[in-house]
């Protein structure tokens, strides 16, 4: 008897969420994924479509060896007028080493008669022989049930039907679709239980979902609710249009709140962070800070009120505990924080909030321009939020705030000093009449007493400073050749003042080993701004390395 609380995840991410507009896999790509989706512990990962792209036909030659994953390839069942073993598409289909396939036919009456003009019992028979015949090539067959949920609201009869032919046909699942994505989840449940009372196992029924009405999520684990125990979807959720049904906020629902057992172990649910920023990083996108579960704000507090209470019993205000899926509790520091904000922040950074000192906050103050008196500052808790209130956001620039903090106690080595620089912006025409815009910059920088000038060519102004003061710093901190600057952003906070407004610049790095941080600067000079950002980046870095020195 199969354990009726397990329930069998299937990942689409190589093929459906190709799909998605701006994203193009290698097939290097692919195997890096499904890599780490076997790791996780992932039942069925689809590798793509054979025969309808060079990349899925290098992926499925050479194909990662799993751990317990089962690797499936995607395709059609045989077409009109074709018996299946004649059918080229459906016998490249079964031509890969993939030991499992999955098929899409038709289940909607309307599909069936405009989209492919043929008759509504050709279709049953398609969907039958093809099941048939490719069980003879593989181990097992998935029938997907395009539209299904469209085809059964117009024709229950037909819609059951075309997945009743492949069950008989000897289908190990047959996965209803909602392809248009505009199911929501009381209708879905409702049609489930019906699908299951007219005689398909929940045991052998599977999901397939679309986003357009944003329940991706909520119908995949309403389906579950109703019976069926296969669940397809996306990382991060990934595909065409709106996207597929995000499994990391699928999978652990389903294990931390509905009890339901997956291939995924406790354990490995501990790495659902870092599989979901791993796709981030194949994809060079910036990752999601307000995606549940896995974001970075996912357990971030700000409210003083609810970091008190949170300090107190974290369950207070989280759904779940964050390390569960690998993340971790983050106390924002704002202007609208309460002073357990910042001591609990100070707290996580190893700092007691005693230790800093009323007058070392001044000569912090006096080193940065800012438009308040130093003298009028009382303690941290007032310094944070009259800096919030001069156009820095320490909710976001995380390492900035701790700079600040360890400056005050002394605890920041000066590793580097700019004495000055200058930048230069040429705007010229070339030979065929195009306009060229080039910046030039000129540091000199002291570091461990020796000064050093330099050079450096860019795209901008910003860019031409940070290879120059490159060029200089790597020389003395070869770690330093790992940083990478992975997101600039400008913002104006005044913006009734025009070009003379405060400009605050944020910057995101990252050092070579997925570990990223945010630095923010603010001036009414972009560059400035810009530089001081940078200037904290460096500077953050060099401090993680707590025994970084000047190198001969």
């Amino acid at each position: 008897m199969e354990n009726s609380s397990r329930v069998y995840i299937y990942d689409t991410t190589l093929r459906d969420g190709a799909q998605t507009q701006g994203v193009d896999f290698s097939a290097a790509d692919k195997v890096r994924i499904a890599r780490e989706l076997d790791t996780l512990g992932i039942d069925y990962i689809e590798g793509g479509w054979p025969g309808a792209n060079p990349t899925d036909d290098a992926f499925f030659a050479e194909p990662p060896p799993f751990r317990t994953a089962r690797l499936a390839a995607f395709g059609m069942t045989r077409r009109a007028g074709r018996s299946a073993g004649n059918d080229p598409g459906l016998n490249a289909l079964l031509s890969t080493s993939a030991r499992v396939v999955t098929m899409v036919g038709k289940s909607w009456d309307f599909q069936v008669t405009v989209a492919l003009g043929i008759e509504l019992d050709e279709n049953l028979r398609m969907i039958g022989d093809s099941v048939a015949y490719a069980l003879t090539r593989v181990d097992e067959v998935m029938f997907d049930a395009e539209h299904f949920f469209d085809g059964y609201k117009a024709n229950p009869q037909f819609a059951l039907a075309s997945i009743r032919a492949a069950y008989e046909a000897g289908a190990r699942w047959m996965v209803l679709c909602d392809t248009n994505g505009g199911t929501l989840p009381h209708e879905a449940e409702r049609i489930i239980r019906e699908v299951i009372d007219a005689g398909i196992p929940g045991s052998h029924l599977g999901l397939h979902v679309h986003n357009d009405a944003d329940t991706g999520v909520a119908t995949s684990l309403a389906a579950v609710r109703a019976g069926v125990r296969q669940i397809q979807g996306t990382l991060n959720g990934l595909g065409e249009r709106c996207g597929n049904a995000n499994l990391v906020s699928i999978i652990p629902a389903l294990m931390l709140k509905m009890g339901y057992e997956t291939g995924i172990a406790p354990d490995n649910l501990k790495q659902l962070v870092r599989v979901s920023r791993v796709l981030d990083e194949v994809l060079d996108r910036i990752p999601n800070k307000s995606q549940p579960y896995v974001g970075a704000s996912a357990f971030a507090h700000k409210g003083g009120l609810h970091v008190a209470a949170v300090a107190k019993d974290p369950r207070c205000y989280e759904h779940i505990d964050p390390a569960a899926v690998g993340n971790l509790r983050h106390i924002v520091v704002s202007d609208q924080a309460g002073r357990s904000n910042i001591v609990a922040r100070m707290s996580e950074i190893g700092v007691d909030m005693a230790a800093v000192k009323r007058q070392s906050l001044v000569d912090v103050v006096e080193q940065m321009q800012v438009s308040f008196d130093p003298q009028d500052v009382t303690d941290l808790v007032d310094l944070v939020k009259r800096l919030e209130h001069d156009g820095y956001a320490y909710d976001q620039a995380t390492a900035s705030f701790e700079l600040l903090v360890r400056r005050a106690l002394g605890e920041v080595p000066q590793y580097f000093r700019l004495e000055r620089y200058r930048v230069i912006d040429e705007r010229r025409r070339d030979q065929e009449g195009e306009w060229l815009t080039l910046s030039e910059a000129t540091v000199k920088v002291e570091v461990a007493g020796r000064e050093y000038m330099e050079v450096g060519e860019g795209l901008g102004p910003v860019h031409a400073f940070d290879v120059a003061l490159r060029k200089v710093l790597t020389g003395a901190y070869p770690e330093l050749t790992a940083l990478e600057l992975k997101d600039y952003r400008v913002r104006i906070t005044e913006s009734t003042v025009g070009t003379g407004a405060k400009t605050r610049v944020t910057i995101e790095s990252e050092d070579g080993k997925g570990h990223r941080w945010t630095t923010i600067g603010v001036h009414t000079n972009v560059l400035e701004a810009s530089l001081e950002a940078l200037q904290d980046s460096i500077t953050y870095m060099l401090f993680r390395y707590r025994d970084a020195e000047p190198a001969e």
